[in-house]
């Protein structure tokens, strides 16, 4: 059994801030039907709030992480967020490190909310799937004008203030073939960090947690390729792409950090406005419900059944995956992706739908990924080096984390760099 105690600290915390409230109509989004008009804006209660706050904290052990998502989370206003880091700072323990990330449309962002969130470090995900063209076919409000413009001032407002923050694109019919435009347009606006989301025909609150997707495996492995020549950059790339840098993280003898290629599924609490909670952002319905924050203890949650049951689906891979040459890189990707099947004696499970997709995308990348992965090592080496740290030993691990001996690993790497 999977036992959660008030010495766990490595839970992170997803609350969707205002539900499905949203100021624009996305048409292909899996989460809020508001149609671009939220009405009057229900937030997280505050004594729920202060209550999971106080608990979590508790049990952080050091880290407590944070993501305020929606829906439009900033729709709650910046007392909310007031409210959050106050909280935050009256219930955590000495020396704690606290961070908090937000999801947002970009089109609410100002001066004074930049600010805020520079002041507080916050990192921020902006929505945003192309140039203006492609943006605004699909992300549009509710009288239907697109909503680049807005988003792009919103950008604008968090580099005034020196904020964090990525871009977030969602792939779909309309883009899917654009990998070249867009990473041209992500170089040219100096988008430095980028992840980009499949599009699916999905909706979280229903019980069948798959959902149908609306590009092809064929068409999204396509545009991985595409867009990795451009990523790749003659073995430097300047541009941080999600998927390759977890693909680069395998290379270099680190666990990926996207959930969907790791070995096991995160820990990780998926809070509703209300309270409810879930394991997973794509699980949110009555069949996956852990409890309320509310008026549940959080310790009692993170112990639910329910939530054993779901840290099991993802280690249960398919026959395909146990004897997939790519297994260290995608684990099987995403248990949402994969179609299951539950018997009296067994359970039959199918690949991810974008198995295909991966094995394209691994087998095209995979020289020039060995030589971004040998160049990362040059640099590490040679940042050891300049501290004044002594070297290991030839039969020494070396400090790469490959498990390889020094001398039979980054010691090559001394006279390319020029030192020994």
């Amino acid at each position: 059994m999977t036992c959660f105690t008030s010495n766990h600290g490595s839970i992170g915390v997803m609350w969707k801030t205002v539900s499905e409230a949203c100021n624009l109509a996305c048409d292909y989004c899996y989460y809020s039907r508001c149609g671009g008009k939220p009405g009057k804006i229900n937030r997280i209660d505050d004594a729920v709030l202060e209550k999971f706050i106080k608990e979590y904290m508790a049990i952080s052990n050091g880290a407590a992480k944070f993501a305020w998502q929606g829906g439009e989370p900033l729709l709650a206003g910046l007392d909310f967020f007031e409210k959050v880091v106050e909280l935050q700072a009256k219930y955590a323990p000495p020396h704690t490190m606290i961070s908090n990330s937000l999801q947002t449309n970009g089109t609410l962002l100002n001066d004074e909310i930049a600010r805020f969130l520079k002041k507080y470090n916050f990192l921020v995900g902006v929505s945003l799937d192309g140039p203006k063209g492609i943006n605004d076919a699909r992300r549009i409000t509710g009288s239907g004008a697109g909503s680049f413009e807005r988003v792009m001032r919103g950008i604008d407002f968090l580099r005034k203030h020196e904020v964090d923050f990525n871009i977030l694109t969602v792939i779909h019919e309309n883009n899917v073939n654009m990998a070249k435009e867009l990473m041209e347009f992500y170089q040219r606006e100096k988008f430095t960090f980028v992840q980009f989301i499949p599009c699916m025909d999905f909706r979280a609150q229903e019980t069948d947690a798959k959902g149908d997707y609306l590009i092809t495996p064929e068409e999204y492995g396509a545009f991985l390729c595409e867009a990795f020549d451009i990523w790749y950059n003659d073995g430097n790339p300047i541009t941080s792409v999600r998927f390759f840098d977890n693909m680069l993280n395998v290379y270099v003898h680190r666990e990926a950090e996207l959930c969907v290629h790791r070995k096991s599924c995160p820990k990780t609490l998926i809070l509703e406005k209300n309270g409810d909670a879930y394991p997973c952002d794509f699980f949110i319905n009555d069949q996956y419900k852990i409890g309320n924050v509310g008026t549940d203890s959080l310790v009692d949650i993170l112990n639910s059944p329910v939530y054993e049951e779901f840290l099991k689906l993802k280690p249960n891979l398919p026959k395909q995956c146990q004897s997939c040459q790519y297994i260290d890189l995608c684990h099987g990707g995403c248990p949402r992706n994969r179609t299951w099947s539950f018997g009296e004696d067994e359970t039959l499970v199918d690949v991810d739908y974008f198995c295909q997709s991966y094995k394209q995308i691994y087998a095209y990348a995979h020289e020039r990924m060995e030589i971004v992965a040998e160049n990362i090592k040059k640099r590490w080496l040679q940042e050891y080096i300049n501290t004044g740290l002594k070297l290991p030993n030839r039969n020494d691990l070396c400090i790469c984390g490959s498990g390889k001996k020094f001398k039979k690993c980054c010691e090559a790497f001394q006279n390319v760099i020029g030192t020994k």
